[in-house]
Order: structure tokens, then C-alpha cells, then sequence
């Protein structure tokens, strides 16, 4: 029987958004990830004001090629690829050449893949900011922007942060926060047999991840999943 935690890519997706992450995990620990996210209407306003804030007064308020361009040089990532499918929304898929080198760098790695079946992933508010500055300079800024504890490191619950965003923005982008969710789906190379976190049939689990669980890490996050 193997062991593997879920390779969350879902940092990907660090804004108020909708998002679908749909992953395909070989048993030698690379894996294929499909992304989909679109911002919410007053995140992406917001994000705009940013963008003008900044000087830039064009293009889309989610920047496909920049993020690919950033993406491409994140450790552990083999190839990046994402496209705008409108002002703001994307698509389009990242491969990673190893688990255990995703995202892992000078020692440092949030993610433990051993050779006896054993591999285990953990995010909170320590490692976090690590893990966005290795990620993608823009969306380590959308998030610095946002005053996400995942990027600060700064200590706060959930209900003090958003009304910190509340304060600073307004009411209607900390309720977008709160009702984010990130769905996932991982298709492994075994018939699971129990899941940490989420749930599973067959081959397949799948994670219902509130974002305010992530951008806050006021209790760290663990998955791990089970097939033989």
C-alpha cells in the first residue's frame, strides 16, 4: 500500500475567485494539473484599481502570459501554459516534473515524499510566504495587496482578517472571500482507500477547499490520501 498527500497546485488560485483544479498524479510523482478560475465581479475591480494603481491601464485584469512567464521559473514546475479566456478569467494546464520538488528550494520544502510510500504535505502560516514567493511574483502581490496572512506571515483568524479587508476595501470583497471555494479533483494511480480531508471514489478524490481556510492558515492545512 502507497502513501501520497494531495500535490495542491491550489495556490495557484489565491484570489477571490471560482477556480476547478482537475490533476492527474503518475506513480512516479509527476503530475498534470488543469486549471480554470474566474474573479469575482468586485475582486476583479478591485484587482483593476491595482493594475491603474501601478500605471498599467490596459490589458486583463488577470494576466495570463505574465503568470505563465513568472510560473515557468517556480522550482519543480516542467512546463506552464495559461491563456485568457476573458478580461477576467483563465485557463490552461502546468506540469510538474516531481512532488518533491515542487515549490522547494535551499533546503526548504512543504512537501515529504519518501521512498517507502510515505509522502505528506503541509501549508501554514510559517511556511506560507515561502511557498508564495517561490510560486509567482503577481500573485504573491495580489495577495500582499489583499493582506493575506498565507503571504504576510502576519498571525490572524479568519474573522479578523476579513474585517481587515473589510476596513481597507469594503464589506462586499470580504464577503466575496468568505464564500470563495476551490474545487479539486485528482485522479491517482491506485483505487483509493481513504482520504484526509476530502472525499474519493475509485481512483479519484476530490477536495472542497474553503479559500479563506487558505489565505488565513489559522489552522494549518493537511491532505493525504490513501490507494493501493
Amino acid at each position: 500500500m502507497k502513501r501520497l498527500i494531495l500535490p495542491l497546485f491550489t495556490v495557484l488560485t489565491l484570489v477571490s475567485c471560482a477556480a476547478r483544479i482537475e490533476s492527474s498524479l503518475a506513480a512516479d510523482g509527476s503530475a498534470a494539473v488543469n486549471v480554470s478560475m474566474s474573479l469575482e465581479p468586485r475582486m476583479a475591480s478591485l484587482i483593476r484599481s491595482f493594475s491603474r494603481a501601478g500605471g498599467q491601464t490596459t490589458g486583463p485584469v488577470l494576466d495570463a502570459p505574465a503568470i505563465t512567464q513568472s510560473m515557468s521559473r517556480a522550482p519543480g514546475v516542467a512546463s506552464v501554459n495559461f491563456r485568457n479566456t476573458s478580461d477576467s478569467a483563465l485557463e490552461g494546464q502546468v506540469r510538474i516534473s516531481h512532488i518533491n520538488n515542487f515549490l522547494s528550494a535551499n533546503g526548504f520544502s512543504f512537501i515529504n515524499f519518501q521512498q517507502n510510500g510515505r509522502c505528506v504535505i503541509n501549508i501554514n502560516i510559517n511556511n506560507g510566504p515561502v511557498i508564495c514567493s517561490l510560486l509567482s511574483q503577481e500573485i504573491t502581490g495580489y495577495l500582499e495587496a489583499l493582506m493575506a496572512p498565507i503571504a504576510t506571515g502576519e498571525r490572524l483568524t479568519k474573522s479578523q482578517y476579513l474585517d481587515e479587508v473589510a476596513m481597507f476595501y469594503n464589506r462586499a470583497v470580504s464577503d466575496e472571500i468568505a464564500g470563495s471555494r476551490i474545487i479539486v479533483s485528482i485522479d491517482f494511480p491506485g483505487v483509493i482507500t481513504n482520504v484526509r480531508g476530502g472525499t474519493y471514489s475509485g481512483r479519484r478524490a476530490n477536495f472542497d477547499i474553503a479559500l479563506l481556510d487558505l489565505l488565513v492558515l489559522e489552522t494549518p492545512l493537511t491532505y493525504e490520501v490513501t490507494w493501493n
